[in-house]
């Protein structure tokens, strides 16, 4: 669609298994939504329904469990289209050794790690990605899904890291410190171009559709 402006849309997913649970929810981990993060999607759904936006958009997904279900459960007020899951849009990976593990024996291991620090610095051991290659991997992903479909929306149902890269990405800040983005489960973020490298930030963390639910699910007490 040659000329049209294309739209991105990137919803957190809804409140996950894993976070309740205070582990680290890689993909190799990952069990889904909570019993919230499905009525926090459900919300999504019902007001995209009723309000008609992103009709007919592409609906993609990370590979994880909690981004999936999120999608399913918004895909009826899209048209209900089938899911495309993209892996490239899953959250910063922890790598084999750290992905289940709790935050408390990490910081037990590791200490607090420095996320505005050196981008190259092995915040995961033992095979996870440092943050210069999950940007990387982001902006990667990011080109070959708007290439693919180039004049459409396409909305994406992603992590919370993955709205800080693209954010970063399109909008060409710096890819560390600067500021914090504290991203909403199911949340709304909108971006827009008319050409292949110029983006409009159209909103950010729209979560309208949450008012009246509690903000999260009661935290499992940390084992030590």
């Amino acid at each position: 669609m040659e000329g049209q402006a294309t739209s991105l849309v990137l919803v957190r997913h809804g409140e996950s298994n894993v976070t309740v649970n205070r582990t680290i929810g890689g993909r190799r981990t990952c069990s889904g939504l909570s019993e919230l993060g499905r009525q926090q999607a459900l919300r999504l759904r019902d007001r995209l329904a009723a309000s008609g936006e992103f009709t007919d958009a592409v609906l993609v997904s990370s590979d994880f469990a909690r981004a999936i279900e999120t999608a399913e459960l918004i895909a009826p007020a899209l048209g209900g289209p089938d899911v495309e899951v993209e892996p490239g849009f899953g959250e910063h990976d922890p790598g084999p050794e750290i992905d289940g593990m709790s935050f408390v024996e990490y910081v037990s291991r590791f200490g607090t790690p420095d996320w505005t620090g050196d981008p190259h610095q092995d915040v995961f051991p033992g095979g996870g990605e440092t943050v210069a290659q999950f940007h990387d991997r982001v902006a990667r992903t990011l080109g070959r899904t708007i290439d693919r479909h180039r004049g459409r929306t396409v909305l994406v149902a992603c992590h919370g890291g993955v709205v800080d890269a693209t954010f970063r990405r399109l909008l060409r800040i710096a890819p560390r410190g600067v500021f914090e983005l504290h991203t909403v489960n199911t949340s709304i973020s909108e971006f827009t171009s008319a050409s292949d490298d110029s983006w409009r930030l159209v909103r950010y963390n729209d979560a309208a559709h949450l008012t009246g639910l509690p903000p999260e699910t009661p935290r499992s007490t940390p084992v030590s």
